[in-house]
């Protein structure tokens, strides 16, 4: 017995007449016809009394009908309630970076710890397309350096990440406790594809520049940390990235700490509205309550200290003693 059969009959039984409940299922007469002979088939008794000029129900059939009713409403009532449950689910669409970054992976494990009713979506953007994102409504939320937010992107400040340099484990820098700045002067660095991490790519710049050298690029790009990891391992160039990074543990390669200055990258939790919805706001505080147990608003997570004389390092990369 099929739902469309008992559908058929009980508009049959209604309207007690082929043609017009044809017309309401939008079927053929003798489509109709052939599905409620077969109904009557299955169950083993006539439902209805044909002739040439009417349909009558039998007693079976208005008994029948009754139940069938009862049945379709039931079917009605368990897809809406399906629906609602559906509809009811918080979801969260969370721009990520790269996922080679370990912040938000770890903001969201705390979150879906507290709340795992709600269904997240990762989508892997860089930090202007997360930008747009956010602006159409595409992305609930998103993680990135804030400094070129537009005015209707909130932002705030979630972790103060140490800046490094991905060397080759073999390479002269691998024995050092932190590199200086000033040290990759004679080196090959790789930048970040300019689309996916432009902030990171100006932060190495400027922290370059600062130390008084235009540095050496290398010709190509890559668009994510493991690619970048792999021209560290052939010996192709360096890589400066946050400590975040998982390719900090790539087997053949080691991360060392950029020094003199010590500098951080800057993560900012990112949406696009003043007050966010109770499932953006339930991520934000998961964030803070991981930040605030790991630490990582301190700025004291590096073993080197800078020089006397250098200032606190801030997480734009300036000293506390140099105007903005």
């Amino acid at each position: 017995m099929e739902l469309r059969q008992l559908r058929y009959f009980v508009t049959l039984a209604e309207e007690l007449h082929f043609g017009r409940a044809a017309t309401r299922e939008h079927i053929v007469q003798s489509a109709l016809s052939q599905q409620v002979q077969r109904l009557e088939r299955e169950l083993g008794v006539r439902l209805l009394d044909r002739s040439t000029h009417h349909v009558d129900l039998t007693p079976a059939g208005a008994a029948f009908l009754i139940e069938a009713r009862q049945i379709l409403d039931h079917v009605s009532r368990a897809k809406q309630v399906a629906r609602n449950a559906v509809a009811a689910t918080p979801t969260l669409r969370v721009g990520i970076i790269d996922a080679g970054y370990d912040s938000m992976p770890q903001i969201l494990r705390e979150l879906q710890r507290t709340r795992p009713d709600i269904t997240i979506h990762q989508v892997e953007a860089g930090t202007p397309e997360q930008y747009r994102q956010l602006a159409d409504g595409r992305l609930d939320i998103g993680i990135g350096h804030a400094s070129q937010a537009p005015q209707e992107v909130t932002s705030e400040l979630i972790r103060l990440d140490p800046l490094g340099v991905l060397v080759p484990d073999d390479h002269r820098f691998a024995g050092l406790a932190g590199v200086p700045v000033a040290a990759l002067a004679d080196e090959l660095l790789l930048l970040g594809e300019e689309a996916q991490t432009p902030e990171l790519n100006q932060l190495v710049l400027e922290l370059c520049r600062s130390a008084g050298f235009a540095p050496t690029i290398y010709e190509g790009t890559v668009e994510s940390t493991r690619a970048a990891a792999d021209l560290v391992l052939q010996h192709r160039c360096l890589h400066c990235i946050p400590s975040s990074s998982h390719t900090s543990n790539r087997p053949g390669t080691i991360w060392r700490p950029l020094t003199e200055p010590v500098t951080y990258y800057p993560w900012s939790l990112l949406w696009r509205d003043a007050s966010p919805s109770p499932s953006i706001a339930a991520l934000i505080d998961s964030a803070r309550q991981l930040a605030q147990r790991l630490g990582w608003l301190h700025s004291g997570a590096l073993s080197t200290e800078p020089t006397p004389g250098e200032g606190t390092p801030t997480a734009t990369g300036r000293r506390s003693d140099e105007p903005a």
